[in-house]
């Protein structure tokens, strides 16, 4: 078992094209003995959105603090609101979109990317 002081953890900038002004924290990663999940918690900067998009991968998303709006397969828009939790399956349009004038965090947990190669180009916490 491991237990970490997420404050303790520092935040890295996610380098990808449609990540502008959002950072990332790896709070559990395979070295901590997941051999399934990593967990990762994302900060938003205000006015941001990500694009339309699809991973090959589920992931459950859960907001720590504000608010987004979902943008399901259909172009349906749904409020998130703190402590609410989201699921995305698999290959499944989507979009994240902060309208606030605030950022917000957001946890996301998804399969391992070592044994699923996905998403993470960086290495655990630093």
């Amino acid at each position: 078992m491991k237990i970490y002081k997420d404050n303790e953890i520092d935040f890295m900038e996610v380098n990808m094209q449609w990540a502008k002004d959002v950072k990332m924290k790896i709070l559990i990663w395979d070295s901590d003995g997941s051999k399934n999940i990593i967990m990762r918690l994302f900060s938003v900067s205000e006015n941001w959105h990500t694009p339309r998009h699809t991973h090959d991968f589920e992931h459950v998303v859960k907001v720590i603090k504000n608010k987004w709006i979902y943008v399901d397969k259909d172009w349906k828009e749904h409020e998130i609101k703190e402590w609410m939790s989201l699921f995305v399956p698999w290959n499944e349009l989507h979009q994240f979109k902060n309208p606030n004038s605030e950022s917000l965090e957001f946890l996301c947990i998804i399969p391992n990317p070592e044994k699923n190669n996905c998403c993470i180009d960086s290495k655990k916490k630093t």
